[in-house]
């Protein structure tokens, strides 16, 4: 009985096997074809083609080629391919469907966000791209120029030095103590901060010739995913790759150029310098008996007409289904200051294959720099402002045979003069080498099972080690010690590395008027540095040396979901809880929530004479800041003594350890961030924009603050105390206001209103309590002439409000008496302006017409004050040293006629304002010319033509809004060749 019944179900089962099978003969059919680049013709590798509306597809092969059954019902086929147009392809009764794919316009339409890319057109957060077309152009080598005023709510302000540091403010920054720099993303490695020591930038690892593109994460709901770090912004730079299929392309970019400065501080030369001696002391005075007979212009010994040249080749393709992307460049950038310059080497690596039918989707890479930098030292521009000009550059002496300021009385350097401007450059050998590599590899893994499921992992090593030596030579009039020839004969060493393990899975389904598309992952993280050095004085005393370690960690939980209902309605939620090793384990994690939502109110229409688009955004979200600078900032610390500072108990000397101030009960910073935003387009996209109103409230802010003496083992502490409030309008527009068949004009412009105000700083409502002093200057230890109040913007000046003549001239001395208590003292100090702009704006034009190019950038800021520390140390108290010597001054010492130095009057904080054209470039493009397909393109740049302020200072963008013998930028004359085949 048991085995009739097995056969019975047997035999069941093989009919029921054949009727299927005849109805998928009868219901399903097979076609097949070839996929291929417009252009080119090559074919396209790894593409996917699936049936409309399904999951079910199939992927073509090394050739192209493709095979797939159609199920019953289906009526066409969509085809995509990363970085190419998606098509929808009806059937019909063909059997055979060939397919060209068009390139570039799919990129342009995809954004990189937190984990993954979504299309523009569906993004709910804010999130602003610029591409490697619409990147600023001229002597570059760091990441950040290349979109300076490219986009709104971003101000970029660089130092003026080869490869020197840049600031980027998103948003105006959210703290005040604690860090204000967004979050760097490489290729998906978030990058550490804080630079290696004997390096300029930490973006100097990027050659910017390799980058595609540079976003910018502005609002909570688009940076939350990122949690920790995010609270400033994100920026996400993503690196050129290969495209399966393609064949091999070279190209090689090259340019030289000469820099000079754009503008230098004039001072008096050595005769107006002997008149101002004369009228103010009489003729046949000793003092008069102080100056020589030359006349040298100081600031001409120190300034140089700078070379630069620039060179980067690369070859991508594919092999067979390995598509790669190499290049290597070389930079040499010399200062417009002397012996100040870099040379770098990069070199990059990408490979991103896929396997199993492009299930397995590969990115490996690679990316390094080996930096050579020699430091010029910068007291050389305060000293080509003070030392005297009537004074030859060269003596015959045994200090090197540079002039020098002798003692009274004595032929010994004098030591509390200026030191000549040109031996600190040219006596001085400051010189480091810098290595550092990121080597990062993901695997993204699509279910067979269930293709609908991703599974992505994402491991990097970033390492970074510098090293140097500053030598001071024995006959160095500057480095002697009063009794004794100096000189110093110093090192350092140092090594940090970032390691990085992340692992996320992503689901994501169409369903019948629902979209769904969930992540959610894990990432960790460790900071290691480690450094040492060795200090040896030439005149033989024991030497020091000293090393030391940290480290610090992150780890973090996020996860979010992406819903779109209908055609039009898009619903995001995001969270992430991270935990860092800076904090104790009772406030060690933080939880940092998101929420956006988008409506398309017009959707794509078709409309050539009006609005083709329409689309509202809202947002709200929490981000984190643990970054204060140290490392166990909750921990008690002890740090060991010196060699040469021990206690000597009999014959033994004992290393002591002394303790460090720490707060137990130091918490997250956490901005809160609204938004709500319109994005546009008109005319069929020929102008579209974006309208964006944010407001941000960070709390519990990281502030150094003093404490009451005796409640800790430090004078200030960093604790959590304030709060601080922001807002602003942020407007983009593109356009393409003028466009034929050969020619075409764009204007991207952006323009952007922000405020900031502290609203508390204290634990306990204290109205007495004036603020936390910031913002030093030179003139004596401890002044400070900005501080953090509420009610105020943060740095906001902190002065007395001057008194004038009838004729507009300041009363040396003399200031309002704010308070009305009859005496001017501390108490009629008052806050007077900012740094921070209250507006500012960039542009940006592209003309072409044939095969010529003509492109211009500028940037405008509004409402910016800088204190403008080289005026306020003018007196004529000041021009000669009881101990005898003079020092130059500035024409402008006559404006005010100050006998004494008055550092704290609001004279001296200025509208600096400004309009900076950034560039203008011109070129003209030879096609064919090293063979078919082959491109060569010239180009002439001047970076930098010209700035228009009423500033009187040499450069209006100041980071930080005092101005104090700044690095002067460079005016750049660049000529530049592109060629590809």
């Amino acid at each position: 009985m048991k085995l009739k019944v097995k056969k019975v179900i047997k035999s069941g089962l093989l009919l029921f096997g054949l009727l299927l099978a005849a109805q998928s003969v009868f219901a399903q059919r097979t076609i097949t074809g070839t996929l291929s680049d417009g252009e080119t013709g090559d074919p396209l590798i790894g593409a996917y083609i699936l049936v409309t509306g399904t999951q079910t597809g199939a992927v073509s092969d090394y050739d192209g080629k493709y095979s797939l059954e159609l199920p019953a019902g289906a009526t066409s086929i969509t085809v995509s391919y990363t970085g190419y147009a998606e098509q929808v392809v009806e059937v019909g009764t063909r059997s055979v469907i060939d397919v060209v794919l068009q390139s570039g316009s799919q990129l342009e339409e995809v954004v990189v966000i937190g984990y993954g890319t979504v299309k523009r057109e569906d993004a709910t957060g804010s999130v602003e791209t610029v591409s490697a077309k619409e990147f600023n152009q001229g002597a570059i080598t760091s990441a950040q120029e290349l979109v300076s005023g490219k986009v709104a709510g971003v101000q970029v302000t660089t130092d003026g030095s080869p490869g020197g540091g840049a600031s980027i403010s998103i948003r105006g920054g959210s703290s005040l103590s604690a860090s204000n720099s967004p979050l760097i993303i490489i290729d998906g490695v978030p990058i550490e901060g804080r630079d290696v020591s004997g390096s300029r930038n930490p973006l100097n690892l990027v050659n910017p010739n390799d980058i595609e593109t540079f976003t910018v994460l502005k609002d909570a709901s688009a940076t939350a995913i990122y949690g920790s770090r995010a609270s400033n912004g994100v920026v996400i730079i993503t690196t050129k790759k290969g495209a399966a299929g393609s064949g091999l392309k070279l190209s090689y970019n090259g340019s030289v150029g000469v820099s000079s400065a754009a503008n230098r501080l004039e001072v008096l030369d050595a005769d107006e310098y002997r008149a101002l001696i004369t009228d103010q002391f009489g003729e046949g005075s000793p003092q008069l008996d102080l100056l020589g007979d030359a006349n040298t212009d100081w600031q001409d010994e120190i300034l140089q007409t700078a070379l630069f040249h620039n060179h980067n080749v690369s070859a991508s393709g594919s092999i067979k289904s390995l598509p790669y992307r190499a290049s290597v460049g070389y930079t040499n950038q010399e200062g417009v200051l002397k012996t100040d310059q870099i040379q770098r080497i990069s070199y990059g690596l990408n490979i991103n294959p896929g396997f199993l039918e492009n299930t397995l989707q590969i990115n490996a890479g690679i990316k390094g720099i080996s930096t050579s930098n020699n430091f010029a030292d910068r007291g050389a521009l305060g000293a080509a402002l003070a030392f005297d000009p009537t004074r030859p550059v060269f003596a015959d002496n045994e200090f090197g045979g540079y002039n020098y300021i002798t003692q009274m009385g004595s032929t010994n350097p004098q030591t509390l003069a200026p030191a000549n401007p040109l031996a600190l450059l040219e006596q001085v050998e400051n010189k480091s080498d810098v290595n550092r590599y990121i080597a990062n590899f993901s695997a993204d893994y699509r279910m067979p099972f269930l293709p609908e499921l991703r599974a992505n992992l994402n491991v990097a090593y970033d390492v970074s080690e510098g090293s140097g030596t500053v030598f001071t030579p024995a006959t160095a009039a500057f480095a002697f010690d009063g009794a004794n020839a100096g000189g110093a004969d110093n090192s350092y060493d140092s090594e940090n590395k970032n390691k990085l393990l992340e692992f996320y899975l992503n689901y994501a389904e169409e369903f019948e008027g629902f979209g769904l598309d969930v992540l959610g992952g894990y990432s960790w993280q460790n900071f290691s540095f480690a450094s040492s050095f060795f200090n040896q004085q030439l005149d033989g005393s024991e030497p020091q040396s000293g090393e030391s370690a940290s480290e610090y960690y992150l780890l973090s939980l996020f996860g979010r979901a992406n819903i779109s209902i209908g055609d039009r309605l898009l619903l995001t939620g995001t969270i992430r809880r991270d935990g860092s090793s800076r904090f104790n384990e009772d406030n060690r994690y933080g939880i940092f929530p998101s929420a956006a939502a988008a409506y398309k109110v017009i959707d794509n229409a078709n409309n050539e004479k009006g609005l083709n688009s329409l689309k509202l955004r809202v947002g709200y979200g929490v981000t984190g800041q643990q970054d204060v600078g140290g490392f166990y900032p909750s921990q008690a610390i002890y740090l060991a003594s010196f060699d040469d500072a021990r206690y000597q108990f009999g014959d033994r000397f004992i290393t002591t350890l002394r303790p460090e101030g720490y707060n137990s009960g130091l918490k997250w910073e956490e901005s809160a961030t609204f938004n709500v935003a319109v994005d546009f387009g008109f005319f069929n996209d020929r102008l579209n924009g974006s309208v964006e109103v944010y407001s941000r409230k960070t709390s519990d802010l990281l502030n150094f603050i003093p404490v009451p003496a005796g409640t800790n083992l430090t004078n200030f502490i960093t604790s959590n105390v304030g709060d601080l409030e922001g807002q602003g309008i942020e407007l983009s527009l593109n356009g393409t206001p003028y466009r034929t068949k050969n020619s075409s004009l764009e204007v991207a412009v952006n323009f952007t209103i922000q405020d900031s105000e502290i609203t508390r700083l204290t634990a306990t409502e204290d109205p007495n309590y004036i603020g936390v002093a910031t913002g030093g200057i030179s003139g004596g230890v401890g002044n400070n002439i900005q501080i953090h109040s509420v009610g105020f913007q943060p740095s906001s000046f902190y002065v007395y409000e001057q008194v004038y003549d009838n004729a507009g001239v300041p009363v040396e001395g003399v200031y309002v008496d704010r308070n009305g208590d009859g005496v001017v003292d501390n108490g009629d100090l008052y806050r007077y302006e900012s740094p921070q702009a209250s507006s500012f704006f960039g542009m940006t034009l592209n003309y072409n017409v044939g095969k010529f190019d003509l492109s211009t950038a500028g940037r405008a800021s509004f409402g910016n004050y800088v204190y403008n520390n080289n005026v306020s140390g003018l007196s004529y108290g000041g021009l000669v040293n009881s101990t005898g010597f003079v020092t130059n001054t500035l024409p402008e010492i006559t404006e005010t006629d100050f006998e004494q130095v008055r550092y704290f009057s609001d004279y001296f904080v200025q509208n600096a304002s400004f309009f900076r054209l950034d560039h203008v470039t011109a070129g003209y493009r030879f096609d064919d010319v090293v063979g078919e397909g082959s491109s060569i393109r010239t180009y002439l740049t001047v970076q930098n033509p010209f700035v228009i302020t009423d500033y009187e200072g040499i450069d209006p963008e100041v980071s930080g809004g005092i101005d104090n013998t700044i690095y002067p930028r460079a005016r750049t004359i660049l000529l530049g060749v592109g060629v590809n085949f």
